[in-house]
């Protein structure tokens, strides 16, 4: 089984350039080992249930060390069946756009 989560986190008491916190964050995803994808709106995880919201709460304790409000917004694909979702979704929409 596995959950592909897409989620984006940033303080909102922070100004206008925010990347340093989105770094801090992409750390704990890096240091998580689970497969990811980052973009410029989001990042998408992939795993078991329990680890990929283990990273959103890592992310979230992280960054409240010095932020007094955060926004975290999540989605999440939950599947049973293999993993290695995350990439398969990406390869079989780009295989159809080369069919055109």
């Amino acid at each position: 089984m596995s959950a592909i989560l897409d989620f984006s986190i940033f303080p909102l008491d922070k100004g206008d350039s925010l990347s340093a916190y989105v770094a801090r964050a992409i750390r704990i995803v890096r240091e998580s080992g689970l497969p990811y994808v980052f973009s410029p709106m989001s990042t998408s995880i992939e795993g078991d249930w329990d680890a990929v919201l283990a990273v959103v709460t890592r992310c979230k304790e992280e960054l409240e060390k010095d932020c007094g409000r955060i926004h975290v917004a999540i989605r999440i694909d939950w599947r049973s069946g293999p993993a290695g979702r995350l990439t398969a979704k990406i390869r079989a929409v780009e295989e159809k756009l080369g069919q055109d």
